[in-house]
């Protein structure tokens, strides 16, 4: 309906052109051909002026169906198209012959328009049906789309496809094709005046070009103004009720009698209300007395408000539910031969689920109101104690530690690296002066190293792997102990002051006593000749078993030797230079002696076992104290000793407080192997097998009340692990805050 009213109105246009050019040229008579042209043209408009008068009764779906989707051109193009063509064929040049053609045209026009004047008023007929069927197509705004016929459904359900809905014949409407990059869009923005009010519409994939009017309703929605210009939101309001009497009531309906005489009903009601409360009849309601106390549920409600308001109410435990293997037709489970094979705390249930006819013949069932009245009892019995929580910060229960700066100095980083052995340096020793090292080896020899240079001045093979070395603590002597199999090496590097190497050397010229191995057993003192004695080799100490330590007195003339042995009491020897003689302090020991040390101040000598430290009074000749610490390496440090153990913790002992460790500190994740303690800095460290060395601040107060300062603060790391094994030995510098370790991977590194 629409493209035939479009197409008259285009006729009826032409034929006003036409009629604005006759006066002003004279007409022509037009040819045979002409003539049925125009009378066909006239014929078709009213032809289709017919078919939309018997075509008036039709729904609007088969208006749908001639709705001009399928024609884009008008019948009167099509004649245009004629004309032209015909004019062509001809051959005219001219514009006069057109002139003539179109006013024959319109004359004849102008008499048929006489002549048929029921034509045109059927043609206005139809001309007024058109818009007013116009008008009702795009009245509602419910209606459906017709441009996409999709309906309601998501357009996002389309993103995949290469079309976005159907039209009304069913056939797909594909999207238009997109190939604009960035650069493209930049360019449009920049070159299309309406590129700002372009939008694209959903239903058909186009862009769409808003109109003034529309830029102006989305810009009145997004200031929060009403879409209508005209609609004014401040208009006065119309009172309907007022006190204004008006001349047409709401309602003219007479004011019923109940609305100003009281009830009588109710009059009679209050005065029977009134007597029963003078006779006593009705009385107030009792205030309950609380003195008594009252009685509830214990367990009926967990979030009543009188169990909110009890103090010491406490909530009763509750049972898991049963689940599906306590019922009587349980799932398939493990065959309760495995299941008896297993332990207790192994086990996913504590029984074997098996399979009954029904519920009543579970075992259970017959003693389940006895278990459930014992378990109330049970509840109603024991008794319970409310804990009161305290509030604590986590972060309060830390303790407060000083930050590393504040601890300096203290070893941080690697500095140089002591190459030249090929085995495990399992010792390591540094002279009282700080300006040499020696380290012994499980490829038999001692090597003597400048501390500040890592450079090797002296290489001694002994013949055999080096258990221990410990140089004398005395400054004026320079002389070295080291342990290897069943002897004690006494070695003279000469490795100081002339003066130095003479007083040594008076140190081992002393002659042996008679009596010199008292109590000692098989010990051998010799002294060496040739080429061992050009090495530096002074003198031999032979015992009877494998020797695995040896340590100083702080005066330098007592060396200590330890050899481990559970059969015998002869585990410990003390040998005296200067006479030349060894005895047996202990006649008999208390479990295997691991290690053993002096007191660099007070006589006090120090054994560890397996299980304890015991500390001996060298003047009085008898124990003092007895630590309880399963130890291997001993350290000591004034009123405080370190204690090292295989089980991976250190032991920190104050000698003034108890015999137990005070501080126990596992940082370590293997064996530890060594400790020590520096002599004059607050500092002490442990090697473990885990190829680490862990320096720890220790500081105490002379504040009895205030606990000691014991602070880890830093990890060394540098060793390799070499089968399983990783530091075996660490040492401080006699001055300065300087560590030095020995490893399975035959180096000796220093820390500074």
């Amino acid at each position: 309906m629409e493209e035939s009213s479009s197409s008259s109105t285009r006729s009826a246009a032409q034929t006003h052109k036409i009629k604005e050019k006759e006066p002003q040229k004279g007409g022509k008579k037009r040819t045979k051909a002409e003539e049925e042209e125009e009378e066909e043209l006239f014929n078709f408009k009213s032809k289709s002026t017919e078919e939309e008068e018997e075509d008036e009764d039709l729904s609007d779906s088969e208006d749908s169906i001639f709705s001009g989707l399928e024609d884009s051109g008008s019948d009167e193009d099509d004649d245009d198209e004629e004309l032209s063509d015909d004019g062509d064929e001809e051959g005219l040049d001219d514009g006069e012959l057109k002139l003539e053609q179109t006013q024959q045209i319109g004359i004849e026009t102008k008499k048929e328009t006489e002549e048929t004047g029921e034509t045109e008023e059927t043609e206005g007929g139809r001309t007024e049906k058109a818009k007013q069927e116009d008008e009702y197509v795009h009245d509602s705004s419910d209606e459906e789309d017709i441009r996409n016929t999709v309906g309601n459904v998501p357009m996002e359900w389309y993103r995949d496809f290469p079309h976005i809905g159907y039209n009304l014949d069913g056939k797909k409407i594909y999207k238009p094709i997109r190939n604009k990059d960035e650069l493209d869009d930049f360019l449009d923005k920049m070159d299309n005046p309406d590129y700002w009010r372009t939008v694209p519409d959903k239903q058909t994939g186009s862009d769409v070009v808003l109109s003034d009017e529309q830029v102006q309703l989305v810009n009145r929605l997004q200031r929060g103004q009403f879409g209508d210009a005209n609609f004014n939101e401040y208009e006065p309001q119309v009172e309907f009720f007022s006190r204004d009497v008006m001349l047409h009531p709401v309602t003219n309906r007479p004011a019923d009698k109940r609305s100003f005489i009281p009830s009588l009903i109710e009059k009679e009601k209050v005065s029977k209300l009134v007597h029963a409360i003078k006779m006593g009849w009705i009385k107030p309601r009792r205030v309950e007395d609380d003195s008594r106390g009252r009685y509830y549920d214990l367990w009926a409600n967990e979030d009543s408000s009188i169990l909110a308001r009890h103090k010491m109410h406490l909530p009763a435990p509750k049972i898991p539910l049963p689940g599906h293997q306590e019922s009587y037709n349980p799932p398939t489970g493990v065959p309760r031969a495995l299941w008896e094979q297993q332990d207790p705390c192994d086990r996913k249930l504590p029984f074997v689920p098996r399979k009954f006819s029904s519920l009543r013949q579970v075992p259970a069932f017959s003693r389940f109101i006895h278990e459930r009245f014992e378990r109330c009892l049970d509840l109603y019995l024991c008794p319970r104690q409310r804990k009161m929580r305290v509030n604590v910060n986590p972060e309060d229960l830390i303790p407060k530690l000083p930050k590393p700066k504040d601890l300096q100095p203290f070893p941080t980083t690697q500095s140089l690296v002591y190459r030249g052995h090929s085995g495990l340096v399992r010792s390591i020793s540094v002279s009282p002066s700080g300006q040499w090292l020696a380290s012994g080896s499980d490829d038999g020899s001692v090597r003597f190293w400048e501390v500040c240079s890592s450079r090797c001045l002296k290489t001694v093979q002994v013949g055999g792997a080096v258990k221990s070395v410990a140089w004398n603590p005395n400054p004026s002597v320079c002389l070295l102990a080291v342990a290897l199999d069943s002897v004690v090496l006494i070695l003279s590097p000469s490795l100081a002051d002339r003066q130095v190497v003479l007083s040594s050397e008076r140190l081992l010229s002393a002659p042996q006593e008679a009596d010199a191995n008292e109590g000692a057993g098989p010990v051998t003192w010799s002294e060496t000749e040739g080429e061992e004695l050009n090495h530096g080799i002074r003198l031999k100490i032979q015992h009877p078993k494998a020797v695995q330590q040896v340590s100083w007195h702080a005066k330098g003339d007592y060396v200590a030797s330890v050899m481990p042995d559970h059969s015998s009491n002869l585990q410990v020897l003390i040998h005296q230079l200067s006479r030349r003689r060894s005895q047996n302090p202990f006649r008999k020991n208390k479990g295997l002696v691991q290690c053993v040390s002096f007191h660099p101040v007070r006589p006090y000598f120090f054994v560890g076992t397996q299980r304890s430290v015991r500390i001996y009074n060298l003047v009085k000749q008898e124990m003092t104290k007895k630590l309880q610490a399963n130890s291997k390496w001993i350290s000591q440090h004034g009123d405080h000793v370190i204690c090292g153990s295989y089980d991976c913790r250190l032991s920190w002992f104050d000698l003034d407080l108890s015999t137990k460790p005070y501080k126990m500190l596992r940082h370590h994740k293997k064996a530890v192997r060594g400790v020590a303690y520096h002599r004059l800095y607050p500092l002490f460290a442990s090697a473990s097998d885990d190829g680490t060395v862990i320096v720890c601040h220790g500081t105490v107060y002379n504040d009895l009340l205030q606990n000691p300062l014991i602070v880890p603060v830093k990890v060394l790391r540098g060793h390799e692990i070499t089968h399983d094994l990783g530091v075996l030995d660490v040492t401080f510098h006699p001055t300065q805050p300087w560590v030095f370790s020995s490893g399975a991977d035959a180096t000796i590194r220093l820390f500074t």
